[in-house]
């Protein structure tokens, strides 16, 4: 029978570290929401960073802006099965995660503060610019509607307390979309908006009706 292990001599496991793992694997972690969590964090980053690249992910960590996440490692084993899933957004979705990362670093250009708070109107008067011109306004406006929710879900924007129409632009956001990402992004920005100026261009001028051609388009 083998010698038992010394309990001395067996790795032993920082303290709090499977709770700070635990938590970044159910989402983001704030450090206005969690101020404790947080500062055990701080103190077991470099741990948390080896504990979590046995699993092929990495941490993401800014303490400027208070905010830390999981995600796959760009040069984790690919044979190893994906813990953190990728999401795949709609067009109109991608649109309004690019629109509230420009307005975000418009804000911090022009303001010390760090809090941006927008409104339903604001993002609604954001998105239009985009959007091909219908009569159909229910339409649109529960669109907007379903794509605000979409985000708001994924932890990009926070809907105030007691403010339905008020929303606060989560920071996390400039980790996701990065210039990379807004790169591509508005490469298909302008094959959307030459599909815009095409359908455009093909509503008759005299009797406003729009042709096949750009039906076909905006189906």
């Amino acid at each position: 029978m083998p010698d038992s292990i010394d309990a001395e001599e067996a790795p032993r496991t920082p303290d709090g570290l499977p709770l700070v793992v635990t938590k970044l694997f159910k989402g983001v972690l704030y450090r206005d929401a969690d101020e404790k969590l947080w500062q055990r964090l701080m103190e077991r980053s470099a741990q948390t960073r080896d504990y979590v690249a046995v699993l092929g992910l990495e941490l993401v960590l800014d303490d400027a802006e208070g905010y830390a996440f999981l995600r796959s490692h760009p040069d984790a084993d690919p044979e190893l099965p994906r813990l953190i899933p990728r999401r795949q957004l709609t067009f109109h979705v991608s649109l309004l995660l690019a629109l509230l990362r420009a307005r975000l670093a418009e804000f911090d250009q022009q303001n010390s503060e760090t809090r941006l708070i927008i409104t339903t109107g604001q993002i609604g008067d954001m998105v239009s610019v985009f959007l091909p011109e219908s009569s159909n306004e229910a339409r649109i406006l529960d669109q907007l509607a379903s794509n605000i929710k979409k985000v708001t879900e994924l932890g990009f924007l926070r809907k105030l307390r007691g403010q339905d129409d008020n929303y606060e632009v989560a920071r996390i956001l400039k980790a996701y979309v990065d210039a990379q990402w807004l790169e591509e992004f508005d490469a298909r920005l302008a094959d959307y908006r030459a599909e815009l100026e095409g359908e455009k261009s093909a509503v008759g001028p005299s009797t406003g009706k729009t042709s096949k051609k750009a039906k076909v388009a905006a189906a």
